[in-house]
């Protein structure tokens, strides 16, 4: 296996390919630097130069903006649609923050940049969300628990049609997530499973900041997700997809 690691969009990005890595591979590599570069440069709110921070200062309009701007911005929308509300790309002061659909965005990206260059088996994980290309139980990872980073609540299996995995919650970066008026128990920390990264990420933010009602939309809807939930109250959730996940995990490992 090689692996390759670089610092970029404020958190660390690790590259793992299945086999040798021939000179064609290493420009993809390259290539996936330059991605994630493209994105912190064009959507960074820490940039000052970058164009939502011209937006968020009031320098420039939505409209000035580059068409995959506001293409990114529009899928937001989409977004918060489909979790009613429970995601949003506007900060509570009116900001336009689309870091809950950007990171996904440049891990898809590079992990298209990979298989143009014919790399098969792979796996692209940018601050613990994870996209990966496999044979099902290919790729394995785990789970921080929201109350020991040195310990794990789980570990499943990837690959296949469950190739992408996100994690949002408190315990790495504190309560970051806007949360919307949810009832029942407090979410701190939510995974989801599903072979879509954006699609992982955005459910995993929507269920913290909405509450378990979110769980439904993302298990019963047409992403299907896998889900994974940790309550404030130590209430532990998991709908029977990630349970066969974490169970694939279990075998693996025992073998």
């Amino acid at each position: 296996m090689t692996v390759h690691i670089f610092d970029t969009m404020g958190t660390t990005v690790s590259v793992r390919v299945l086999g040798g890595v021939d000179e064609h591979h290493n420009e993809a590599l390259e290539g996936i630097e330059r991605v994630f570069q493209l994105y912190d440069t064009e959507y960074s709110l820490y940039k000052p130069e970058s164009p939502l921070s011209r937006l968020a200062a009031g320098d420039v309009a939505l409209t000035d903006l580059s068409h995959d701007i506001r293409d990114t911005y529009a899928r937001a929308i989409e977004w918060r649609q489909r979790t009613h509300g429970a995601f949003t790309p506007h900060r509570p002061d009116g900001i336009i923050d689309l870091s809950g659909i950007v990171k996904a965005d440049a891990i898809a990206a590079a992990c298209a940049v990979l298989r143009a260059h014919g790399v098969e088996s792979y796996s692209v994980n940018a601050g613990g969300d994870m996209a990966t290309r496999g044979e099902p139980g290919a790729w394995t990872t785990g789970i921080t628990s929201p109350t020991d980073s040195g310990s794990l609540a789980a570990v499943v299996a990837l690959g296949g049609d469950w190739s992408a995995i996100a994690t949002s919650g408190t315990s790495e970066r504190g309560e970051h997530i806007w949360r919307s008026t949810a009832t029942g128990p407090q979410v701190v920390q939510a995974t989801v499973v599903s072979n879509d990264i954006v699609a992982s990420d955005v459910w995993a933010t929507a269920i913290v900041s909405g509450g378990l009602d979110v769980v439904d939309l993302a298990t019963n809807g047409a992403d299907a997700c896998a889900v994974l939930v940790l309550c404030a109250d130590g209430e532990v959730r998991a709908n029977p997809s990630m349970v066969e996940l974490i169970s694939a995990a279990n075998t693996a490992a025992a073998r």
